[in-house]
């Protein structure tokens, strides 16, 4: 599948990442080497190679866009990274607008003899909003996690957070049904949200477990993790939970998962929920 290539399942490892440095370096070398120009006027190898740095620059940012697209496709709608994922794709476009007008401009001028001040101006902006585009890219990946392990989910991850109100108010302990949970597929996830508390809900070997959300590590998305046997392993930085007891099976985390009980009434898979519990 295309996407799954994109995303760089069959390579074990994100494709994104890989190619953003050759457009970046590029288009630094295109403006390092117009700035190079004003100080040596004469040099007219200098602007030919300013031009075709920026035409590499173009052609290689297109080949980074692909699985960035894929990237951006598959965060969920609510993830708190979206509106940041948004902003970031949407510089990068501006900046490959503003360098494909730049380099029209060059083409039609005089390429081979000076660069003029508003091409420049011109790199100048497109550098600009490629750092700031950077910057973003870095917190969705340190920050966020975007992207982080997604190259190794043999399922999609979920889209939405599912949100549910407990039925009955002021009890001990309810019960909450969760509809969709009963289409999971074999170690599909769903991300629930009941009374403020955030877990996770899995198939796992016909059977479904819930389990807290986030890793105790680092606070990575287990909805987003993959499993091994009875086994999620979290996408951030690899620790293990058994997904039935809710016990480290492997590190960096230390402190076990809070697990959830998962019942079936009247046909209705759902969590029985205890209103003493704190919201994680």
């Amino acid at each position: 599948m295309l996407k799954d290539f994109l995303e760089g399942k069959p390579l074990g490892h994100p494709i994104h990442p890989m190619l953003v440095h050759f457009p970046i370096g590029f288009f630094v070398l295109s403006f390092l080497l117009d700035i190079t120009t004003f100080v040596f006027p004469k040099a007219s190898n200098l602007v030919l190679a300013s031009f075709w740095a920026m035409l590499l620059g173009l052609v290689t940012a297109m080949l980074a866009a692909l699985p960035g697209f894929a990237d951006y496709s598959d965060i969920r709608r609510d993830h708190p990274g979206k509106r940041t994922a948004t902003t970031h794709m949407t510089l990068n476009l501006m900046a490959v607008v503003v360098y494909a007008i730049n380099l029209a401009l060059r083409f039609s001028a005089d390429v081979s003899l000076r660069v003029h001040f508003f091409p420049f101006l011109l790199s100048l902006a497109g550098v600009t909003l490629l750092f700031i585009s950077g910057y973003l890219g870095g917190r969705l990946v340190y920050d966020d996690g975007i992207g982080v392990g997604r190259h190794k989910r043999h399922l999609p991850p979920p889209r939405d957070t599912i949100y549910l109100v407990p039925p009955i108010p002021g009890a001990d302990a309810v019960f909450v049904p969760v509809m969709a949970a009963q289409q999971l597929r074999e170690r599909e996830t769903l991300r629930v949200e009941i009374d403020g508390q955030v877990m996770t809900m899995a198939k796992v070997d016909n059977q479904i477990f819930a389990f807290q959300e986030f890793c105790t590590h680092r606070f990575g998305p287990l909805s987003e993790g993959k499993f091994e046997g009875f086994n999620v392993q979290c996408p951030w930085h690899n620790s293990c939970f058994d997904v039935r007891t809710g016990e480290v099976t492997n590190g960096p985390a230390k402190i076990n998962l809070k697990t959830f009980k998962v019942e079936v009434r009247e046909s209705k898979v759902g969590i029985l929920l205890s209103r003493e519990t704190k919201p994680l």
